[in-house]
């Protein structure tokens, strides 16, 4: 993927309209975009083709699932070598449980995970049969969200360079 991508206007509306709304058809898109299909087409192909479309995903709601508590967890490592983190990222992206992990800089932790379970005795089986096994980690601090203000997965397009 190239690092930065000029974009159009139209380019642009169909990311936007996408980020609202990834089932809609070719057809639909291009009638909200502005365009006939066949261009639509092409454009959301090269779009695909380039990696600024990674994937279309349907967003569940974990709570119609039995899904009630969500963790944040700031883990630290104990060593700071290459090793230690291939490890923990491998064995952490075995864990369904984990929906977000990220290694991170200017926090007491190395990384920060999201972590979504149907109840507290689940968390403590993922947590201590689980996380804390993991070779290198030295300790875990957690986080319980009360309340969604913002849940998004749309990006701001306005910060992107058009031609």
């Amino acid at each position: 993927m190239q690092s930065s991508i000029t974009m159009d206007r139209f380019d642009l509306k169909i990311l936007q309209a996408l980020q609202d709304d990834g089932a809609l058809s070719n057809q639909e898109l291009a009638e909200r975009v502005g365009l006939t299909a066949a261009p639509c087409s092409r454009r959301v192909r090269q779009l695909e083709e380039s990696g600024v479309i990674q994937q279309r995903v349907v967003r569940l709601d974990e709570r119609a699932l039995d899904l009630n508590l969500m963790v944040i967890l700031h883990i630290s490592m104990d060593k700071h070598i290459p090793e230690r983190f291939e490890t923990f990222e491998r064995e952490i992206a075995k864990l369904p449980e984990v929906l977000e992990c990220y290694l991170i800089t200017g926090h007491d932790a190395d990384y920060q995970l999201k972590v979504a379970v149907p109840d507290m005795d689940r968390y403590h089986d993922i947590l201590l049969g689980k996380i804390t096994r993991i070779a290198g980690v030295s300790g875990v601090k957690s986080a319980f969200l009360m309340r969604k203000i913002v849940d998004t997965t749309a990006l701001p397009l306005h910060y992107c360079r058009q031609r």
